[in-house]
C-alpha cells in the first residue's frame, strides 16, 4: 500500500466527518465518521446509492453546509474554524460549483449567466461576458451566448452551469451529477473540460455521479454506503486522460 500524501499536498482533507439533521426520535445521520483526502492534481469521483451522502459531502467540501463534528481543510483552509464571512470569500475566490439544480437566472442570456461570477469578483462587464462566451463555445454553445434560460434544453442549460462554475478558474471543483442531463458526446466534451482542471498544479476536482460512462476520466473512484467511503479505487492513467483537451 502506498504511503498516504503529506497534508501539503492536499486539496482536501476531511477526518471523522459527520453530519446530523433533525433531532431527537427524527434524527438522521448522513454521514457516519467520512475520512477523505483529495490530493492536487486529481479528479475524484464518489459514486454509490441515492441517499448514502454523497451530496451531503461535497456540500461540507465546497463549504455550503457545516459539519455536526470532525475535521475539514480544503487548499490549506481549516472550513470548520472560519466564521461565514470569511468563509463566502473562500468560496466566492476558489470553489466552482456545479448543482443538479442549474441555478439560472430567468432575466440573464447563457453569457451573462455565465460571466456572474466573474462580475462578482469585480471584473468590468464585457471583459466578463467576453471570458465566458469563450468557456461556453469551449462546451459547444457558441451559437446560444444571447439565449435566455427558458430558451434553452436541459442539456444546455446545464453546460451554462458548468460554464459558470469553470469561468473564474476555481482551484476545487465540485460537480454533483454534472452529466445526468446530456448525452454520450456532449458527456464526453464536458468531462474533458472539467478534467483541464484538475490536471493543473494546485486544482482538484470533486466528482458525483451515477454516470458509469464517464468513470474513465476518473483518477481514483470512491465508493460511498451508509454515509461512508467503503472503498476506493484507483484508476488507470491510460484512459482520457492521457488525451484530455478540446
Amino acid at each position: 500500500m502506498s504511503a498516504a500524501p503529506p497534508d501539503d499536498a492536499l486539496a482536501v482533507r476531511c477526518r471523522g466527518v459527520t453530519k446530523e439533521f433533525g433531532a431527537n426520535g427524527a434524527l438522521t445521520r448522513a454521514l457516519r465518521g467520512v475520512d477523505l483526502d483529495v490530493p492536487y492534481g486529481e479528479l475524484l469521483m464518489l459514486v454509490g446509492p441515492s441517499g448514502c451522502g454523497k451530496t451531503t459531502l461535497v456540500s461540507i467540501v465546497a463549504g455550503t453546509l457545516d459539519p455536526t463534528a470532525g475535521d475539514v481543510v480544503v487548499l490549506g483552509q481549516d472550513l470548520v474554524a472560519m466564521g461565514n464571512g470569511r468563509k463566502v470569500k473562500f468560496r466566492r475566490d476558489n470553489v466552482g460549483f456545479v448543482f443538479q439544480q442549474f441555478n439560472l437566472l430567468p432575466a440573464l442570456t447563457a453569457a451573462e449567466n455565465a460571466a456572474v461570477p466573474l462580475l462578482i469578483a469585480g471584473w468590468k462587464r464585457a471583459a466578463a461576458v467576453e471570458a465566458a462566451c469563450g468557456v461556453l463555445d469551449r462546451l459547444g454553445l457558441g451559437d446560444r451566448l444571447a439565449n435566455l434560460p427558458s430558451e434553452l434544453s436541459g442539456g444546455q442549460q446545464q453546460r451554462v452551469a458548468i460554464a459558470r462554475a469553470l469561468v473564474h478558474e476555481p482551484r476545487l471543483l465540485v460537480c454533483d451529477e454534472p452529466t445526468s442531463a446530456l448525452d454520450a458526446e456532449n458527456g464526453r466534451i464536458t468531462m474533458e473540460l472539467i478534467q483541464q482542471v484538475a490536471v493543473q498544479p494546485g486544482r482538484a476536482v470533486i466528482v458525483v455521479t451515477h454516470d458509469a460512462r464517464v468513470y474513465s476520466f476518473a483518477d481514483r473512484i470512491a465508493s460511498m454506503e451508509d454515509g461512508r467511503i467503503d472503498a476506493v479505487e484507483v484508476r488507470s492513467s491510460s484512459g482520457p486522460r492521457a488525451g484530455a483537451g478540446p
